[in-house]
């Protein structure tokens, strides 16, 4: 097994040897982002929405007196649509 040729290759790209990194300059310029107005309002509406309840206490109620005082009733046809919604 002859090594010598690989050493010269390697040799002639210098990959034994590591490089130096040249020093930069700073930068004279800051990044800035600036969103537009409609950019803000959906800001300020998923904040809306992010602290809004996902159940209606209303509603919530309303169904449960309904259904302690034995007046609530749902349609058969109104379930399966939903199913059938679904799926």
């Amino acid at each position: 097994m002859r090594i010598d040729p690989f050493n010269k290759v390697t040799q002639l790209y210098q990959a034994s040897k590591p490089k130096k990194a040249n020093a930069t300059e700073k930068a004279s310029f800051s990044d800035k982002l600036e969103l537009s107005r409609a950019g803000k309002d959906l800001q300020v509406a998923k904040s809306a929405v992010a602290s809004a309840s996902d159940v209606r206490e209303d509603k919530v109620a309303q169904i449960k007196a309904q259904m302690e005082a034995g007046t609530y009733s749902v349609s058969a046809r109104d379930i399966a649509e939903k199913i059938v919604n679904r799926f």
